[in-house]
């Protein structure tokens, strides 16, 4: 059995798209072992004890990253975590982090990677005037939405669209893109060449 951690700052829509995926045998051979937030009153975590999952808060606020990151690896570890998805978790992954789970930590962002990273991408979408968004699920490196892509959704941009009305239709497709892409690497039939991700047969 695959063992995820959930790593959120917020409500953590895209981790209960991963609880449902696993309840209804979409994710096979996999349960989540643990949720994770820095922030004490993040909805996420009651949504996690609401399905009976181990939730914890580890408070970021006023400490020093190396010293919360320390503690947030100790408890992924102490659930004997396999993979590491990041569901709307607000904080820079550390080198140190990523170095304790080495292409073992996905990220979701709202859009194609490498266009539009960093914050309000729907926003720079627009501005841009982009005809195509969607969204992209990645391996996180030591950079900021720069790891390895796995698999990418797309989502025409309406003449009429705001970033609200935008970014609810790149969510739908994060929803559907994370289950499957933890399932493309829990499968383990790829390799990484270069910076491409490419799938391997049976």
């Amino acid at each position: 059995m695959h063992r995820l951690g959930i790593l959120l700052s917020g409500r953590g829509s895209n981790f209960l798209a991963i609880a449902a995926a696993i309840r209804e045998h979409r994710l096979l051979g996999t349960e989540i072992a643990v949720v994770l937030s820095n922030l004490e009153d993040a909805p996420g975590l009651d949504a996690a004890r609401k399905l009976n999952l181990p939730a914890f808060a580890i408070p970021s606020a006023g400490r020093k990253r190396a010293e919360h990151d320390a503690e947030m690896i100790a408890r992924l570890h102490q659930h004997k975590v396999d993979l590491v998805c990041l569901a709307g978790y607000m904080r820079i992954i550390s080198p140190t982090f990523v170095q304790a789970f080495p292409n073992r930590i996905l990220n979701v962002h709202p859009s194609l990677l490498p266009a539009f990273p960093g914050l309000d991408a729907q926003t720079q979408a627009l501005n841009y005037g982009a005809k195509v968004a969607g969204c992209t699920v990645h391996f996180v490196d030591e950079a900021v939405d720069h790891g390895v892509i796995i698999l990418q959704k797309t989502v025409s941009v309406n003449d009429d669209d705001t970033a609200e009305t935008l970014s609810a239709r790149i969510l739908e497709q994060e929803h559907r893109a994370y289950p499957e892409a933890i399932a493309c690497v829990l499968s383990g039939q790829y390799a990484i060449e270069n910076r491409r991700y490419v799938r391997r047969a049976v």
